[in-house]
């Protein structure tokens, strides 16, 4: 009896080591990241008492800095040949600060955590992923850095998205059409706490046009805060000529149901430019513009930037910029929450280094 169940203990063994070693030969997974860490400036921070309330002074702040160039971040990724054009894929990824090793949110994967499908029709994935208006990055000239897009609407377009349902087209003649859903999870309402929308795509040579229209409701389905519950139109585009990749758009985000008299609508404007200078380094710049109405006031902002790669892993960057504000407008030169007082200019910059791996 005892040797039976060896015997059986042993086959079942070998299956299982059969299937595994199967599984492997069909999926390929990779670990992936980036460690991005440095040194940051700002001048005419607004200094906050013991309490968290305004004091009316401002000071200079200068520490460490991670993720201003891009989110330090490590992740797992797979796909699988499931035959006859068919594939399935998975990623998981966690962002986190290099200088603290604090996560950036509870979540273990506070970024992405989806698996898929995709074939002949297009792709389709379930699960968390970026909220699809970070497809701004192809429409920044800095990709994204904390100096950027997201500064003049205060990271409207930054955010995550859980819950994701998102379909992709094929590509066709150089356009490409993305879908996607978040689901607010509210028994008795389709509409309260959910995100949607699409991002639509046509390159050609040297060319690349792109429109991004997305709506995120609070948890009562309305369009209530401009920054965090609204509406939000992008349109704009790419050209590259030679070493030379110019960038203009337009963004125009509202929210209808905000309170009377705040800002609820944001014009916001940006052009900019990539000139490869020779193949390690790249030169950045770029100009922004928007305009809140209700009296909200307006802001420009300015940035100067370089990319230099000491290999294909490892690159060294520094940015500067300043941001001149008007009115009751009060953004910030990065996307740090260290805001200057309403109406009052800042500076700021960094340099750093990001490994990916």
């Amino acid at each position: 009896m005892i040797l039976s169940k060896t015997f059986a203990a042993a086959g079942l063994f070998g299956l299982i080591a059969a299937a595994c070693s199967q599984a492997q030969a069909q999926t390929n997974v990779t670990i992936y990241g980036r460690i991005d860490a440095g040194i940051d400036f700002q001048s005419g921070v607004a200094l906050k008492d013991a309490n968290g309330n305004p004091t009316g002074a401002t000071g200079s702040k200068f520490g460490t800095s991670g993720n201003q160039w891009g989110t330090s971040m490590f992740g797992f990724k797979g796909t699988e040949d499931l035959g006859g054009g068919l594939g399935a894929f998975f990623l998981l990824e966690s962002g986190f600060n290099a200088p603290t090793g604090q996560t950036n949110g509870s979540a273990l994967f506070n970024r992405r955590s989806y698996v898929g499908l995709n074939g002949s029709a297009g792709s389709i994935k379930f699960g968390k992923n970026l909220f699809i208006v970070n497809d701004v990055w192809y429409l920044d000239p800095t990709g994204q850095q904390f100096i950027g897009t997201a500064n003049l609407v205060k990271g409207r377009n930054w955010p995550g998205a859980n819950n994701v349902i998102e379909y992709q087209t094929p590509t066709w003649s150089g356009f490409n059409a993305t879908v996607q859903t978040s689901l607010g999870e509210q028994a008795g309402s389709t509409r309260n706490g959910r995100s949607d929308g699409v991002s639509l795509v046509y390159t050609n040579a040297g060319l690349e046009l792109r429109a991004i229209y997305d709506v995120i409701r609070d948890v009562n389905g309305k369009y209530s805060d401009i920054y965090a519950a609204s509406k939000d139109l992008i349109v704009g585009g790419t050209y590259t000529i030679d070493a030379l990749k110019l960038f203009a758009a337009y963004e125009n985000v509202s929210a209808p149901d905000s309170v009377a008299g705040s800002p609820d609508k944001i014009q916001h404007y940006w052009i900019g430019a990539n000139y490869v200078l020779t193949p390690a380094l790249t030169l950045i710049g770029g100009a922004f513009h928007a305009k809140l109405n209700n009296d909200g006031g307006s802001g420009n902002l300015f940035m100067l930037g370089a990319n230099y790669n000491l290999s294909k892993r490892t690159l060294l960057y520094a940015s500067v910029g300043t941001v001149r504000n008007k009115g009751n407008a009060d953004f910030s030169v990065e996307m740090s929450g260290d805001n200057p007082l309403a109406g009052h200019s800042q500076n700021g910059g960094y340099l750093g280094v990001s490994h990916s791996f």
